[in-house]
């Protein structure tokens, strides 16, 4: 990468990438990135807002700091998130989100190390603590090969594409679920109307 020129890290990384009807399997490389843990219907635990209240201002003053300190600038990333419940079903049919587990993420460029991200996160401590600085922590996630595709529409109108995306597209390539259902917003739910958001949704996989 030139040095200031700003990069978009969903144009340049193979993980963005998904179209809607098609399901593509992707090898994914270990990627780090900011991460909150929580419980309960993101519409409405205040723990989800919090979380994303405290993510944006991590994230962002990473950016200026890269481009202050690195020479390196880059558009912050979409917000993510690992999803799961104990009984899967409230996932993926049932939709109860009251018994949804998640973790939300926001990537951190490669090139800024944990020493370098640690030294951010007290910068915004001294400033303004957001509300749950103290629950952030860097992810290191190896999801290795994945199947995605995107969805066009509401988060609550996902259910269709996830059941074909687990029972039948998956096994039919002789592979079985093997990790946290993952889903990429690129969209900005505050500013897109519902039925345009694009969403892309990936899961895990391993030979069956």
């Amino acid at each position: 990468m030139t040095t200031g020129t700003k990069i978009d890290l969903t144009k340049s990384l193979d993980g963005y990438r998904a179209r809607t009807g098609e399901f593509r399997l992707v090898d994914l490389p270990a990627n780090r990135y900011l991460a909150i843990d929580g419980h309960g219907d993101p519409n409405s635990a205040p723990a989800y807002a919090e979380a994303l209240e405290t993510l944006y201002p991590v994230a962002y003053a990473l950016k200026f700091a890269s481009k202050r300190e690195l020479d390196r600038d880059y558009v912050v990333p979409p917000l993510e998130g690992l999803w799961w419940a104990e009984d899967m079903d409230a996932f993926t049919t049932a939709r109860d989100k009251s018994r949804w587990d998640w973790t939300m993420l926001i990537l951190v460029p490669e090139w800024i190390d944990d020493a370098f991200a640690d030294a951010v996160v007290a910068t915004v401590r001294a400033k303004k603590t957001p509300p749950r600085l103290d629950d952030l922590r860097i992810l290191s996630l190896s999801e290795g090969l994945c199947m995605q595709t995107l969805h066009v529409g509401s988060f609550d109108d996902e259910a269709p594409l996830l059941e074909r995306l687990h029972d039948e597209m998956i096994p039919e390539q002789g592979l079985r679920l093997a990790g946290l259902h993952h889903e990429i917003y690129l969209s900005d739910a505050r500013r897109v109307a519902p039925e345009k958001r694009r969403t892309i949704l990936r899961q895990p996989v391993a030979p069956a």
